[in-house]
């Protein structure tokens, strides 16, 4: 009878990064719903524009992930693809507002909000990303997938936009600048995206090493 050899073993994330992903986890879902429970009677208020801003969207991506990256602690490759992805949207979130929105009205007037969904969960995100990197290889074409979403979700504003006459951030909005300024801004936005993707794909490597994970470790096929 030929002897069964086990597959290496799953590393488990430390139980203390597990809790902090769920507090942080909490703190971004109570954030994110704050707005929307507490003007949902105002005429003005609509759901469709709150959930149409990118930051929203991608803070409601990184809820998901702390969560089930504290409940479950997925380590196959397809789960650290979403994870990467959600760290990257954070990092467009953060940088992107802190260069160009910094002094935009974007619907989030509470200064604690503002710094839960621009500040403090981009950073959560990213310090997750480079503390527990990924145990899997992802290559640069693979991180390159992430954009995906950006692109995916910069069409649906430009169509949008027109049919309801309101852009969630002025750089989308072809109003005043005109499109060919807004294309140009947009392929300058792009690029500057792909840049973060790759960095934040880089950063994860660099965790890899750091962590002694620098060889290709085996896709794991069960993460119960």
């Amino acid at each position: 009878m030929t002897a069964v050899t086990p597959g290496p073993a799953i590393r488990r994330t430390h139980p203390i990064v597990r809790v902090l992903r769920i507090v942080f986890a909490a703190l971004g879902i109570v954030a994110l719903a704050w707005i929307p429970l507490r003007n949902i009677d105002e005429p003005t208020f609509s759901v469709a524009n709150y959930f149409s801003y990118f930051t929203i969207l991608s803070n409601v991506l990184a809820a998901i992930v702390l969560l089930v990256g504290a409940v479950r602690d997925p380590q196959d490759t397809r789960w650290q693809l979403v994870r990467g992805a959600a760290t990257v949207y954070m990092v467009i979130t953060g940088i992107i507002y802190a260069v160009l929105l910094a002094n935009v009205d974007v619907m989030l007037q509470d200064r604690w909000i503002n710094d839960t969904l621009h500040r403090i969960l981009p950073l959560v995100l990213f310090l997750d990303w480079i503390v527990n990197p990924p145990r899997v290889r992802i290559t640069d074409l693979q991180s390159l997938s992430w954009l995906a979403f950006p692109v995916v979700y910069g069409v649906y504003t430009l169509i949008r936009g027109p049919i309801v006459d309101w852009y969630p951030y002025p750089f989308l909005d072809p109003r005043e600048q005109g499109y060919l300024q807004l294309a140009v801004g947009l392929v300058v936005l792009l690029v500057a995206m792909t840049l973060m993707a790759l960095a934040v794909n880089a950063a994860g490597r660099l965790g890899r090493r750091w962590r002694g994970l620098g060889g290709d470790e085996p896709d794991p096929v069960s993460v119960a």
